[in-house]
């Protein structure tokens, strides 16, 4: 076989290889796009009174209350409902990071994208307990939903 020849069989091969990995990373692009479709977290309080799903992109598909709710005060219900939307979208990103890590491998932008939901969302509960905030007036904050509400800026309001 001439110089040529070997040279063109060789950018075949290539061509062929190149177009093998491209058919590889896209049936890989197609399973993870379907795993994050079904991707769901289920997020309980620790009191076992609220249960929060977030689905895809954190969307809250069912919040649920046991019958223990009415032992609640409305300011500690609505302080436990949005610590545990909280966790629950935190969890679900934190699944969808594992999903694309599993499917395309682990990148320095998706980690730097972890981290920042680690630091919006973060796990960590605020020191005094739900029971003891009291009820909230004409939207003012007491000092105990500032700090949670530090950490959980996206529900801060506008008017604030």
């Amino acid at each position: 076989m001439s110089g040529y020849a070997a040279q063109l069989m060789r950018r075949i091969e290539a061509l062929d290889t190149a177009a093998a990995d491209n058919r590889r990373r896209a049936e890989a692009y197609q399973r993870t796009e379907e795993e994050l479709k079904d991707v769901s977290a289920s997020v309980t309080s620790p009191d076992g009174v609220v249960t929060v799903v977030a689905g895809p992109g954190g969307v809250i598909s069912s919040v649920t209350f046991s019958e223990s709710v009415h032992d609640l005060s409305p300011a500690s219900l609505s302080t436990t409902v949005q610590q545990t939307i909280a966790a629950a979208v935190a969890a679900v990103a934190r699944r969808q990071a594992d999903v694309v890590r599993r499917g395309l491998g682990s990148s320095e932008l998706l980690d730097r994208v972890t981290e920042s939901d680690e630091t919006l969302f973060g796990d960590r509960r605020p020191t005094a307990p739900a029971e003891d905030l009291a009820p909230a007036t004409s939207g003012a904050r007491n000092a105990d939903d500032e700090v949670f509400f530090e950490e959980f800026d996206l529900f801060e309001s506008s008017d604030r």
